[in-house]
């Protein structure tokens, strides 16, 4: 058994140690919004936060979060929707939407560290994957993300 803590609620898992985070995630606790999309860390489709970094879970071992907090997109608004969740919905950002809960992930890491990116900074940050092209509705909606976030405070 391995004790970690995701989205907020100690968990006891019962999976190999050497186990990606992924599978762990989706087969053992069913949590499915976190998406397996290359497997070698490259895509982005299963960012998640461990520590409140931005990690992507295809190449992190269940051992390597052993006592750490884990939150995944089911967990990143808490109650209600976090200000990435609200500004995807409004600006409609997903085409096909599966990479987009690791774009939202990502983004959430991001306006942690920079609550106001520029352009380039979103560029630079997010490395995820999009095979629907939808770059540009990201960026709007990062920058929109941080704009709820400021009026929030």
């Amino acid at each position: 058994m391995v004790a970690i803590t995701i989205n907020g609620e100690r968990r006891d898992v019962a999976a190999e140690p050497d186990k990606p985070l992924l599978w762990v995630l989706r087969e053992d606790l069913a949590l499915v919004g976190t998406k397996f999309g290359c497997g070698v860390a490259a895509c982005g489709a299963c960012t998640v936060h461990v520590d409140g970094q931005a990690m992507r879970s295809c190449s992190v071992l269940l051992e390597q979060v052993a006592g750490r907090e884990v939150v995944t997109i089911e967990g990143l608004g808490g109650e209600r929707l976090h200000a990435v969740q609200m500004a995807w919905i409004e600006l409609q950002v997903p085409q096909c939407g599966y990479c987009q809960p690791g774009f939202m992930m990502a983004t959430a890491a991001l306006l942690k560290e920079k609550p106001k990116p520029t352009d380039a900074e979103i560029d630079a940050a997010l490395t995820n994957i999009c095979r629907c092209g939808t770059y540009q509705s990201i960026r709007k909606a990062v920058h929109r993300a941080a704009a709820l976030t400021e009026a929030r405070r």
